[in-house]
Parts: structure tokens; sequence; C-alpha cells
């Protein structure tokens, strides 16, 4: 059976995790790199989907798998960056879900860390190892990360994944512990293939999405619902551009009020995109990259967007 039949394009990865099988030589942990959106969280559940069904007798292996997509497994902790809210951790997912405007990037916390010692203090139930997958593995708090160097020394019975950027984004201690899996951008073809897959074919349509996306289909998609949302007339009086200062000033304040912080960095990717297809002028891009910056940093965003918008008035 071949388990990782719904990736495409990452055959060197897919290649050093199947032969890690075939040898009985699979690492207590592995570290897979690549920029987002091009497979690295699915990869992560086709391999959960391998391991927690080696050596099960083939009538319940398709239980098994229902149960890894659905994160149910009771020998399989899915962990992800968490927004506190009112007493309760959410995923960015929950948090959108629950109508919860965020700010800036999510935390991994060492509550969290706490979590997986304790997930893999007891034997698998089911399965003939455990396993963790961390997604974003980069966005553990400092503390998070030296308490996880303790679970990565001794992980039992277990297999640990996690998920990030590159190694550069992780302590070099805890990169040391992993077996580093590669992972691409995909070749335009190969992009478009995943996206007719999944039933996207409509981003097929806007080039700025693909060009914004580069060879990530999940930027791709994602950069085409962060478009959707924004609501038409603040995308036209965005792409015109401010005609005084006061527009410039209202502009920043309805962007502020209508658009969360992750939706407005897009934005000022999609713009860049924009505006040097549209005017060519280099400075254009240095503001909004400068603006881009500021927001990453936790500047103020309406502060950010009105000394922005004023400089390309001006």
């Amino acid at each position: 059976m071949n388990y990782f039949s719904q990736l495409i394009g990452q055959d060197k990865a897919v290649e050093l995790l199947q032969q890690a099988v075939a040898r009985n030589r699979i690492a207590p942990a592995y570290l897979f790199v690549g920029a987002a959106g091009i497979g690295r969280s699915l990869a992560a559940k086709c391999f959960a989907k391998l391991l927690l069904c080696l050596d099960l007798a083939p009538e319940t292996r398709a239980m098994a798998h229902k149960r890894v997509l659905a994160r149910n497994h009771p020998d399989l902790l899915w962990v992800e960056p968490t927004v506190q809210h009112q007493g309760q951790y959410l995923t960015a997912k929950e948090a959108e879900t629950a109508g919860i405007k965020r700010k800036g990037t999510l935390p991994i916390r060492i509550e969290q860390i706490r979590e997986i010692a304790e997930f893999l203090s007891r034997p698998p139930l089911e399965a003939s190892r455990s396993l963790v997958i961390i997604e974003e593995a980069q966005a553990m708090t400092e503390a998070a990360a030296n308490a996880l160097l303790k679970t990565l020394e001794e992980p039992g019975r277990a297999t640990l994944i996690l998920i990030a950027p590159s190694t550069d984004s992780l302590l070099p201690t805890l990169v040391s512990r992993c077996q580093c899996i590669p992972f691409s951008r995909l070749s335009l073809e190969d992009m478009e293939e995943v996206l007719r897959r999944n039933g996207h074919e409509e981003i097929l349509a806007h080039a700025e999405i693909g060009a914004i996306a580069q060879g990530s289909p999940g930027e791709a998609i994602a950069s085409f619902e962060r478009l959707q949302a924004i609501p038409e007339a603040l995308r036209q009086r965005i792409l015109e551009l401010p005609k005084s200062p006061l527009d410039a000033i209202e502009l920043a304040k309805t962007i502020d009020r209508e658009l969360d912080t992750p939706s407005q960095i897009w934005l000022l990717d999609y713009l860049q995109y924009i505006y040097w297809q549209n005017r060519r002028q280099k400075n254009f891009l240095e503001l909004l990259e400068k603006a881009r910056q500021y927001l990453l940093n936790y500047v103020q965003p309406r502060l950010v967007w009105e000394c922005t918008l004023l400089e390309l008035l001006s």
C-alpha cells in the first residue's frame, strides 16, 4: 500500500521515509523542513498512518487510518501553536471558528511540551510506538524548546516529528537530535496538479496568487481565501491608493479595523506584487517591505498603515 500517494512533488522526502521503515531504521525524531504549504503536514499525516499501522492486521488498518486523519488515535498527539482565551488554549483554526481576532503569531507553550512528556510516559496502547507531531515547531517559546530537549534525549517507544521552515529556525541542540527531511517548493505543473486534485481550479485564473505562492499550493489556497475575505470596496480603495492625507488616514483605520494582523501581513505581500506589475517603482516595494517588517515585530498596525500610505501618497 502506498501511504504517500496524496503527496505530490516530494519524491526525495518520501524515499527517505520509506527506506527508514523498510530497513527498520526509524529515527526517534525527525525534522521536516521547508516552506509552508508544500506538503510537510500531509507527509507527517501519511507517515503517521504508516508507522501506526506497522504490524497491524489488514482488517484493523482502515480504522487506524480514519483515527489518524481525525487526530483521535490513542497513540498520536498532534501539537500546534495556541492562543489563550478565557482560560483555554485554542489553535489558530479554533480561534478563527470562534471569531477571536488574534494579533501576531501564536506560540507553542511549555504546558504543551509537558503534555507531550506525560503522553510519552505511558506505553503505546494499540500501535508498536507512540507518535508526536509538532507543527510550526519554530513557534516554541524558549522554555518550551529547552523542555523538549529532555524528551528528545529519552523518547522511549516513540517517534517525534517536528515541522519547521528551516533548521536555522530552531535551537541547534534540537536540530542535532533529529533526522532532517528536506521538502522543496513544487514546480508550477505540480502545484497546479495539487490545486486541481483538491478542487481549487478557480485559483489558477489568478496569476498574482500563483506568484505570491511561489510553488506552495497551501500558500496559494490560503492567499485566495484571504483575498476573498477582503471586502471588494476595501480592495479597490487599496489598489487605487489614497488621494489625500485624510484619505490615507481613513484607509489605515479601515484596514486595521477589518483585517487581523496575519491578513494585513498577507495584504502587503499582495500589494507588493500588484504595485510592481502596475507601476514598476522600486521605492513602493521598499516601503511595503518595511511595513511588513514592522507588523512582524508587533508595531501598532494602524500606525504602520498610516505612515506607509502617507509615504506612498508623497
